[in-house]
């Protein structure tokens, strides 16, 4: 059965909004290519479990700040905007299904929004937390720079703070309150970007952009606390041109880490260890694009799709689950800008394709 993968990105040369295109796993082909959502710069998308769509959004003469969509019919239906007058954007948005919130992450400003869900899906601003400090030594670390903010396998808030090389954890309430009870930081100008967890619930893997690494770390359910266990580099260690770490995913088994690279324009893939802690290196694969800032598992994860942000295009790669390998199915897919990777997995909804 064919799948519908969400594309979210900017809208400052080509770019409309959001769009879709069409796996066929059979073919091993990505096609048919639609804007579902004209909306400005929606560089980042998440999809609740009631087919609720939320991205970074914005209002003409209103502001910046987040959208929410219904997408549960044959076409995407706007439901409402939260914005506030100021210029600068989100990053990053997730759903915490449990407490009916949605995180978002402005990284200029170095703030982490709380949304609170309505029944019908729009939102309402709920809460917001300023981050504080005055940067790492990196130049792009001028200040605080929330990039991420998502949950930990035990409910709690993590947010990634790449100005400060710093990884916070919060307790929350249902009414959006957030109590910070730990604070774990990274290498001094590493820039700590995203995160994920092992299913082991006790390993988690930082990507870090501004050096290009991978921190091993180990998650403390008790106190929230994080501690590193070993770190390893995202490129070869000959590469001298400029880059920067993007994404990072992990396979539902456990046995795989990918993580991408813009300019050196590779996706490294690497084994996990039995016990989660150790990773040993696989293969570079070279995306066929400029600046992959994302990129994503099908369903079955048996493929892997990368978006090229500077070079308009999706490269698709078939992927074995037993090796972790990579294997170049088609490249040079037209999309505008994209950032964002963003598979529906209930398969009945197709919106107008």
């Amino acid at each position: 059965m064919e799948e519908l993968i969400l594309f979210g990105g900017y809208t400052k040369r080509l770019g409309e909004g959001i769009y879709s295109l069409l796996l066929n796993p059979k073919k091993k082909i990505l096609n048919d290519l639609q804007l579902i959502a004209a909306e400005p710069s929606p560089t980042y998308l998440t999809i609740d479990q009631k087919n609720h769509l939320y991205t970074v959004g914005a209002v003409e003469d209103e502001g910046r700040g987040i959208a929410a969509f219904d997408i549960s019919g044959m076409e995407a239906i706007p439901l409402n905007h939260v914005v506030e007058k100021n210029k600068f954007s989100l990053c990053y948005v997730a759903v915490d299904e449990e407490r009916n919130l949605v995180y978002g992450s402005n990284f200029h400003q170095g703030i982490v929004y709380v949304y609170q869900r309505n029944e019908d899906g729009s939102l309402k601003l709920a809460n917001s937390v300023q981050l504080t400090g005055n940067g790492g030594p990196h130049e792009n670390q001028k200040g605080p720079h929330a990039h991420y903010s998502d949950l930990t396998p035990d409910g709690r808030l993590v947010v990634c703070d790449l100005g400060n090389d710093s990884v916070y954890t919060y307790n929350m309430k249902e009414s959006g309150k957030l109590t910070e009870i730990a604070l774990y930081k990274s290498a001094p100008g590493a820039g700590s970007r995203h995160l994920v967890f092992n299913p082991n619930k006790e390993t988690a893997y930082l990507i870090c952009e501004l050096n290009s690494t991978i921190e091993v770390l180990h998650y403390k359910k008790e106190d929230g606390t994080f501690s590193r266990l070993k770190t390893l580099s995202t490129i070869p260690e000959d590469f001298t041109g400029f880059n920067s770490a993007a994404a990072i995913r992990i396979s539902k088994d456990g046995n795989f880490l990918y993580a991408s690279n813009r300019g050196h324009n590779s996706i490294i893939s690497l084994k996990i260890s039995s016990n989660g802690q150790s990773l040993t290196f696989l293969e570079w694969t070279d995306t066929k694009g400029a600046f992959p800032r994302d990129f994503n598992f099908s369903k079955e994860e048996d493929f892997l799709i990368v978006a090229n942000q500077n070079s308009d295009n999706v490269t698709l790669f078939t992927r074995n689950q037993k090796t972790g390998q990579l294997t170049l199915q088609q490249e040079n897919i037209f999309l505008p800008e994209s950032t964002c990777v963003c598979p529906i997995t209930n398969t009945k909804l197709l919106l107008n394709h």
